[in-house]
């Protein structure tokens, strides 16, 4: 018996000491499955990221790296040094969409369909919106809308009423833009192929804001001269399509050709200095000519200084890490975006307002 009892518990021994060997072994997967899993769907380090992410090495930590697209998408209510990029051309998205829906509802074609809409439902509501549309229009073309049909109205606003094509052009760039900047940074962590698609939308994107912004100006400066129409906004569009060719290249999407994105972003703006000055020299006499330069010289130093940052990762080159969440240089320049942007849509409204008043009779 004291032999018998002696092995079986050798045998327990062993079995416990398996068991225990078994459990350590259990324990280590999860803490290896626990590491694996913060390091794939939690912030990390600069240090720890694929090298196709490497872009700025001094901000150092709060990234995401190699998420799902569901987590990335989830990742906008999420604090990371993402996060400030992704909203600030998010808003600046929807307040454009906003701009644009309130100027569309201002073409009369639009306004006198959304007022024949409107008098099918008695509500208080949409009935003050109609009446607010027709005492705006009233106003600005001193027309008795009251007295006059629907075919009638649309007809004699859209005679005293200056075309808008080329400030929505604009609009629709800007919009373009924003989204594809905001989409840009939020599922860039997804994975390499998404990343340098997403980077080559975002460049294509601000080259297709610069475009736009140049069709308003342009158009309504040169209306009664559909010569320099022709030569400027061609110009600007052929030197576009170059820069969204060129930017399409994904070796041009690295970080290697910051400065040379930067240059080509610089050389579309300042090709706008040509048709400027040409505009100052023919209606240095108007009075709204300063206040559209005004407009316009926000816009350019905004976005100048929006690139300066850019460029030179100015704050967080000076403190590594102090900058990673909030104020470094890329949000910085979003800022300085959006502020362009807005100069830019009251220097178009300056524009149209000033076409619907001199046609082309007068001077810009």
């Amino acid at each position: 018996m004291n032999w018998s009892e002696g092995v079986m518990g050798k045998r327990r021994a062993v079995i416990s000491q398996e068991g225990t060997a078994s459990n350590s072994q259990k324990k280590e997967k999860r803490k290896k499955r626990t590491r694996k899993n913060r390091y794939r769907y939690g912030l990390v380090s600069f240090r720890e990221l694929p090298e196709y992410m490497k872009d700025n090495e001094y901000i150092l930590g709060y990234y995401r790296a190699n998420w799902p697209l569901k987590k990335a998408l989830f990742s906008v209510f999420r604090w990371h040094n993402e996060t400030i990029n992704i909203w600030t051309h998010l808003m600046g998205f929807v307040l454009f969409v906003g701009l644009t829906m309130a100027n569309f509802m201002q073409v009369p074609q639009v306004a006198d369909l959304f007022d024949m809409f409107t008098r099918s439902f008695p509500v208080a509501a949409a009935t003050n919106a109609s009446h607010e549309s027709k005492d705006f229009f009233s106003g600005t073309t001193l027309i008795d809308l009251e007295k006059t049909s629907p075919l009638e109205k649309a007809t004699t606003l859209s005679e005293t009423m200056v075309t808008r094509w080329p400030f929505f052009v604009f609009l629709s760039g800007a919009m373009f833009c924003l989204l594809s900047s905001s989409t840009c940074h939020l599922f860039c962590c997804h994975s390499h192929h998404l990343n340098l698609l997403l980077l080559r939308i975002d460049y294509v994107g601000i080259a297709v804001m610069i475009v736009t912004s140049f069709f308003p100006p342009i158009y309504y400066i040169f209306q009664c001269d559909p010569h320099w129409q022709f030569i400027y906004l061609g110009g600007i569009t052929a030197l576009g399509i170059f820069t969204v060719i060129t930017l399409l290249s994904p070796s041009l999407s690295t970080a290697a050709f910051r400065s040379s994105r930067a240059l080509l972003f610089f050389s579309m703006g300042f090709s706008g200095i040509v048709p400027a000055v040409h505009a100052l020299v023919l209606n240095w006499g108007e009075p709204r000519c300063l206040k559209t330069l005004a407009y316009e010289s926000a816009m350019a130093v905004s976005y100048a200084i929006g690139t300066i940052f850019y460029v030179s990762r100015i704050p967080e080159r000076w403190k590594p890490g102090w900058f990673d969440l909030a104020g470094h240089s890329h949000q910085i320049f979003h800022v300085f975006v959006m502020m362009g942007a807005l100069a830019h849509y009251g220097a178009a409204l300056v524009f149209i307002e000033w076409r619907n008043t001199v046609g082309c009779g007068g001077i810009m």
